[in-house]
């Protein structure tokens, strides 16, 4: 319980005297701020451009370390040992080193796929470093040794452009609310004008910031990725003495807004145009090649105001709230009708930390200015003039004014301002850990009450963070679910949300259980939508798991928001299925909520997910590794390097094994004799928890339409190596015997060596591909004639049946019902009981009879990595430092001259491996990611974790 000494007491009794008849002040001094914080709020007030920690999108946490001389680098992982969650350890950027008397002061993320960082030492010294292929390994875009080292580049603030939507349309996507309803949550969706300038290459950016004197930098990428730089000097700046203590930008329509705040305590806006000056053929400029870069900047003025009303000397504001702390500029955006548009809004916050013994209270101020258009009038004797005289117009044109609107206060000290969805929401972190979100357009407080009828935030639900205390700074991560705070001690730590009222529920029908689902929901699907980093989401959700249906429940609705396609029951050719990438998503969350640590069992979901994803990218590999885009057919071919037909080969091994584990599975459920009696309609819902009790996945992942599809892909790509390395050995036979006859020259071994081993692997599998492909196309013929015989006669029998065009909708829908049930490990639907009666009772028998079920039973599927009953798991631990290479499909031991790569979300790992060869290099870049969709870490050198 806090003391009540802890606040100020408001007391007021004006008339008591003490014992002489003087006044007595009753009131009591504040607890003073700390001194880091008063250290820190002195920096800010001094500089707009001093961010010690900063969050990527894909996951990268940097920070600078408290002495100012370098740039920490951290990320969540998942432990291997339990698959619980922590923040990394710390390690330093090689690239970047500040020195005691010029200090890094400011650190910030492009908004890239690949995140470039922009790292801002005190005299303006500007280094980019760009994360492409793990969240703790960059490799520099830009130094710093060619900058001046004199303070008045000093920059006061930095910005990078926003990314071009990467469906070529001039919209985003915004997701939520989810309006709660009888039968649960629908979700909306609008649409959000893309505004402001971007690079000209679509997921490019450029950085721009400001220095104190006014000179304006661009740093942008060439076409032929060499970073450039273009400058301009404000005329409106440096025309005069004063200096820009703080200065934001932001993207409004076609261009940028530019807020400055001086020294004389001036706020100016001014708009800023970027002309990209491409050079197009019919107008070549010598020396520069067509279609290059040559931009430039344009700078006008739009108002000036004073951002100090009343002045250093009024005697009712103490020196701390006549310094600005923080300065910011919101574009417009459009009110909740979408009919109106509110003007941009430039924002500054003033914040008071009272010295210790000072009686004044913690108080932050929001002063807040709309950029309003207004038109100006002739004067009348003008207009009569233009009256006569047609040739002058009596309108000029529009003006813009900073009108003042009301101030907003609050008793803590600001130390963060942000906007979300689009600059729709803020978001406000305070000195004492605790968090707001407000309106945009109203600056009014979200979230502070619980609201289960229309959701859009895990706060309105009642989740918190989980460890309010004091802090310098704070970075939000991509989903805002989580941030990382310097706190006094100049330590980093993560604080995530959690619910602290208890459980949540247990199914869809409870209030807390469902409306958490929701959130969860529209927090997560821009996420995916826009492939943002969302681990520490499933950090946060780790604790619910265990519960029956919490990741079907989920999944669910994510599939709902999204409107993720995952009926491929009607299709034969498995490219739109390929290039799903939304459904990788969706089993990826699976794959992380199913896993428990190397040494425990998977959960069901997990094991069908794991198996899924693995699948699909060894169907990704072998397809761009055999089909090379026509752009850069010339200038690579994979298949004739043998780093290339090394992966391939053991992409082959790993998919072979799959398909004879998946035989023993079913050959195991064809010889049990308790599941062969529940394949009768009184008993068939007992299939999925018999199933799942057993952990054996294989039914469902030949009864689902998604995996079906690609285990008939992997066929098909496996009969393809095959013919691949057959024509390659026959070649090589050939060529040896011309050069026998003492002509030409010998085959490079290596590659011959790759192919041989391909040739080995794939002739020599346990079962015939051929005849597993015959078998699953079978099936699938079989799936798709129940679905037509059972579906119409099973929609015209629900209560208020369609009509018309109606049924065929109504068909679709319920098909993609079946389809998500059997996708997420529920029982198949009764019309399928005669389809895998037949299966197993003369499709699989026939089978059997064409291979050695012996081999299949003893096989050995350690690459794999799926065998989870109790003995397999203690001998897998034996064994020790044994692990799967993901990218290779080969097993793999630490060594002290190599260095891994492991999954911040599963945890998988693969050598960290560069080609010299084109081919290699472009087919390694499919790895960039790993096969669930997690990022790559580089760990260091003979470790494993």
């Amino acid at each position: 319980m806090p003391l009540m000494l802890d606040n100020s007491m408001p007391v007021d009794l004006n008339a008591v005297d003490d014992l002489f008849g003087d006044g007595v002040d009753l009131s009591l001094p504040v607890r003073a701020q700390s001194k880091q914080l008063q250290q820190r709020m002195d920096d800010v007030r001094i500089r707009g451009c001093c961010q010690a920690v900063a969050w990527s999108r894909t996951g990268t946490i940097a920070n600078i370390t408290p002495d100012g001389q370098n740039v920490e680098l951290r990320y969540l992982r998942r432990s291997p040992d339990d698959g619980s969650w922590d923040l990394s350890e710390p390690t330093t950027c090689p690239f970047v080193k500040g020195s005691p008397t010029i200090p890094i002061v400011h650190l910030v993320w492009a908004g890239t796929s690949s995140p470039d960082l922009a790292v801002i030492d005190s005299v303006g010294r500007v280094i980019i470093v760009s994360f492409s292929i793990t969240l703790n390994h960059p490799f520099v875009q830009r130094k710093w040794d060619t900058d001046p080292t004199d303070d008045v580049h000093t920059i006061v603030g930095a910005y990078w452009l926003n990314v071009a939507p990467s469906n070529q349309q001039s919209y985003n996507v915004m997701y939520g609310p989810a309006t709660k309803h009888p039968n649960g949550y629908m979700y909306e969706s609008s649409f959000v004008h893309a505004g402001g300038p971007s690079h000209p290459t679509s997921a490019k950016s450029a950085l721009l910031t400001i220095t104190t004197h006014g000179v304006v930098r661009m740093f942008w990428s060439q076409n032929t990725n060499r970073i450039e730089e273009t400058t301009m000097e404000l005329e409106s700046i440096s025309a005069s003495d004063e200096l820009i203590t703080h200065a934001a930008f932001a993207s409004e329509k076609k261009y940028l807004l530019l807020a400055l705040a001086t020294t004389s305590k001036q706020l100016r806006l001014i708009k800023i145009e970027i002309q990209w000056g491409q050079a197009a053929q019919a107008e070549k400029v010598p020396g520069r090649p067509t279609g290059s870069l040559s931009p430039s900047l344009i700078e006008k003025h739009l108002a000036t105001t004073n951002w100090l009303q009343g002045g250093p000397g009024d005697s009712g504001l103490d020196t701390s709230m006549i310094e600005l702390s923080h300065l910011e500029v919101l574009p417009s955006v459009t009110d909740n009708t979408g009919k109106n548009t509110t003007p941009p809004m430039v924002v500054a916050v003033r914040s008071r930390t009272p010295n210790e013994g000072s009686y004044q209270v913690v108080q932050s101020v929001i002063d807040r200015w709309e950029a309003v258009e207004q038109k100006q009038n002739l004067p009348s004797a003008y207009e009569q003039l233009g009256s006569r005289r047609n040739s002058i117009s009596s309108e000029l044109p529009a003006t813009m004014q900073l009108h003042k609107a009301a101030p907003v206060a609050a008793n803590k000290v600001v130390i963060a301002f942000h906007t979300t969805n689009f600059g729709k929401f803020l978001v406000l972190a305070f000195a004492d850990g605790t968090v707001e979100y407000r309106d945009r357009l109203t600056f009014e407080e979200l979230y502070a009450a619980q609201d289960l009828n229309k959701v859009m935030n895990l706060r309105q639900i009642g989740w918190t963070f989980a460890d309010e205390g004091p802090c310098q700074q704070v970075a939000f991560s991509p989903t805002y679910c989580s941030m990382v705070q310097l706190v006094e001690d100049g330590k980093v730590k993560w604080n995530k949300l959690h619910y602290p009222h208890g459980d949540i529920g247990n199914s869809m029908q409870e209030a807390l259980y469902s409306g958490s689902i929701a959130a969860l929901t529209v927090t997560a699907a821009p996420c995916l939508f826009y492939q943002n980093n969302y681990d520490d989401m499933l950090a946060i959700v780790r604790p619910y798991t265990f519960k029956k249906r919490f990741v079907q429940d989920w999944i669910t609705e994510i599939i709902r928001i999204l409107k993720i396609h995952i009926d491929y029951s009607e299709e034969t050719h498995h490219d739109s299925l390929v290039r799903n990438g939304s459904l990788q998503y969706c089993f990826s969350i699976m794959n992380a909520l199913g896993f428990r640590g190397d040494f425990s069992p998977r959960s069901f979901q997990g094991k069908f997910s794991m198996l899924f994803l693995n699948v699909r990218n060894v169907v990704v590999l072998v397809t761009i590794a055999s089909n090379t885009p026509v752009t850069v057919r010339e200038k690579l071919s994979p298949l004739d390097e043998p780093e290339v037909i090394e992966t391939l080969g053991g992409c082959a091994r790993w998919a072979l094994d799959l398909i004879a584990w998946l035989m023993d599975c079913l050959f195991e459920l064809m010889n049990d004799n308790h599941f062969q009696e529940l394949l009768t309609r009184e008993r068939f819902s007992e299939v999925s928890p018999y199933l799942h009790a057993k952990n054996n996945v294989a039914l469902h992942f030949l009864m689902s339409s998604s995996s079906r599809g690609f285990l008939s892909a992997i066929c098909r790509r496996l009969s393809h190596l095959e013919a691949l390395s057959g024509r390659a050995i026959e070649f090589y036979r050939r060529q040896s015997a011309v050069v026998e006859g003492g002509t030409g020259g010998r085959a490079a071994p290596q590659l011959q060596q790759a192919y041989m081993a391909m040739q080995q692997a794939t002739s020599s599998a346990l079962v015939k591909v051929s005849e597993v492909e015959a078998l699953l196309t079978e099936l699938s013929k079989e799936i798709r004639q129940a679905y037509q015989v059972y579906l119409p006669t099973f929609v015209k029998s629900q209560q208020n049946p369609p009509q018309g065009k109606q049924i065929d909708m109504a068909i679709k829908a319920a098909r993609v019902q079946i389809e998500l049930s059997m996708l997420l490990s529920a029982s198949p639907p009764p019309a399928f009981i005669q389809i895998i009666k037949k299966f197993f009772t003369t499709d699989l028998p026939a089978f059997r009879k064409t291979i050695d079920p012996g081999r299949l039973f003893f096989a050995d599927y350690d690459l794999l990595e799926v065998q989870d009953d109790e003995h397999s798991l203690a001998a897998k631990k034996a064994r020790g430092m044994l692990y799967v290479d993901v990218f290779k499909r080969m097993q793999i031991r630490p060594s002290p001259n190599k260095q891994w790569r492991r999954c911040s979300r599963c945890t998988a790992v693969m050598e960290d491996v560069f080609g010299s060869r084109t081919g290699f290099t472009f087919v390694l870049g499919q790895q960039r990611k790993c096969s669930c969709g997690g990022q790559w870490t580089l760990l260091p050198k003979g470790h494993v974790a």
